[in-house]
């Protein structure tokens, strides 16, 4: 399945392992185990602040990245871990109907990001460009990171201390270490704040002492409700840029063009849908593709999906130790909140991320008012509830940013009262003399 690269130990100079090729198995193995801890400090968070069955959510990302590398045949390296897209719709869900009606959101959100796809797989990808350009895609990832901070302040109102040791060492691993430590800044900082947090006595061991060593993670059968699919139904759209931009990024280490990938757009869509309905049908999260894996990738040289096979077992194999289970449930309140802090920031930053690196012109009065308005309504958390339906913060502000963009372009096209900049690609400037010639798309994190 994978051609030998060179003496299967040594990678030469300005070379690299492409994705069907493969080093010696001893090395293949060691880079899979690199991608599980590379994804683990992200993955685990969500069941944590979710309240889901942690072993259960690391079970479905491991066979949710063996399902996309069978979809898409080998042809796009990629680990899919837990998204944090799903963290808000998850919470209000969960407030309204229980663990079981969030679970049903998870798996309409995976129904319709599949369809998605394979709406882009039969009539190309084109048009997601049109109707997503990246002052709509930045717009959205930035309010759902935002519209999360009060659940950030609530967690380290629970042990300010150790939230605030727990922020300030993810702060400071970041700068003082390197390589593959350096990106793992999130899970130092958890391990670093669990200790504090055991030292002042707000952990409780129990759990862990009375797990078994061996047996089968937890599972929940999902429940429906009408009103949760305001919730989810946006996040669709952020799992689709997400989507496309870890395509993207792949291409451009691998081959000369971004575009190289392309043609894979709709099978990595239909791929990602299928694992996070599999996942909300059994009591996991939803999924999407990793940028902490590409990280791994940059840094290694290694593009083989041979070893994110590796690394889809590995995270099976872990979900099936319920005492390595029990021990991530134990994480305290205060560390949730420091690593909260950073993460949810840190989603509502990679929207302007988007922004900057495809030069949105906000001299433009159409892409000013579609942010501004967007972000009050993302943060305030603004909510409608039309009979059974309920539509709060993320949906409202998804479909705010979406009918402002293009509504404004379509009267503006007939008063001309705006120069207007058109509907552009996905990946593309929104800034008719753009700084650089070709800015690059980077996938938003988790």
């Amino acid at each position: 399945m994978w051609r030998l690269h060179g003496d299967g130990y040594r990678i030469e100079p300005g070379q690299v392992v492409a994705p069907d090729e493969r080093l010696a198995w001893v090395p293949t193995i060691g880079i899979g185990m690199q991608h599980v801890v590379a994804m683990f400090g992200a993955t685990f968070l969500v069941p944590l602040i979710t309240g889901f069955p942690p072993s259960t959510t690391l079970l479905f990302s491991g066979v949710g990245t063996i399902l996309f590398l069978l979809i898409t045949r080998n042809r796009v390296p990629s680990y899919l871990g837990s998204s944090f897209a799903f963290l808000a719709p998850i919470a209000a869900a969960q407030s309204a109907h229980g663990p079981a009606g969030a679970l049903g959101g998870v798996v309409v959100a995976g129904v319709a990001l599949a369809i998605f796809g394979l709406v882009v797989q039969v009539a190309g990808h084109g048009w997601v460009g049109a109707l997503m350009p990246p002052m709509v895609t930045g717009t959205i990832v930035a309010l759902i990171g935002l519209n999360l901070a009060p659940a950030a302040w609530n967690n380290v109102k629970g042990a300010p201390v150790t939230a605030f040791v727990t922020l300030l060492a993810i702060i400071l691993s970041t700068v003082l270490l390197r390589g593959l430590l350096g990106r793992l800044s999130i899970l130092i900082g958890v391990l670093v704040g669990y200790a504090v947090a055991g030292l002042r006595g707000e952990i409780d061991y129990t759990a862990i002492g009375d797990a078994a060593w061996f047996g089968a993670p937890q599972l929940m059968a999902p429940e429906f409700h009408v009103s949760v699919l305001g919730l989810f139904l946006p996040v669709v759209l952020v799992l689709v840029a997400e989507n496309i931009g870890h395509v993207k990024s792949v291409a451009q280490m691998t081959d000369s063009s971004a575009d190289a990938l392309d043609h894979m757009i709709g099978r990595t869509l239909i791929s990602d849908g299928l694992a996070t309905t599999l996942a909300g049908a059994g009591g996991g999260s939803g999924t999407t593709t990793y940028a902490e894996n590409i990280g791994v990738m940059a840094a290694t040289k290694v593009y083989s999906t041979a070893a994110y096979w590796v690394a889809g077992f590995t995270a099976v194999g872990l979900a099936f130790l319920p005492k390595f289970g029990a021990a991530i449930q134990t994480v305290p309140v205060g560390v949730l909140g420091g690593a909260a802090t950073i993460l949810y920031g840190m989603i509502g930053v990679l929207g302007f991320r988007i922004w900057v690196e495809h030069r949105v012109d906000f001299g433009n009065p159409i892409n000013l008012t579609t942010a501004a308005v967007a972000l009050v309504i993302g943060i305030a958390n603004y909510t409608w509830a039309p009979g059974q339906l309920v539509f709060e913060g993320i949906a409202l502000g998804t479909g705010a940013a979406l009918l402002i963009y293009h509504g404004m372009h379509a009267i503006n096209r007939i008063t001309g009262a705006v120069e207007s900049e058109g509907h552009l690609t996905v990946g593309g400037s929104t800034n008719r003399a753009p700084e650089i010639a070709d800015p690059t798309w980077d996938e938003p994190r988790g």
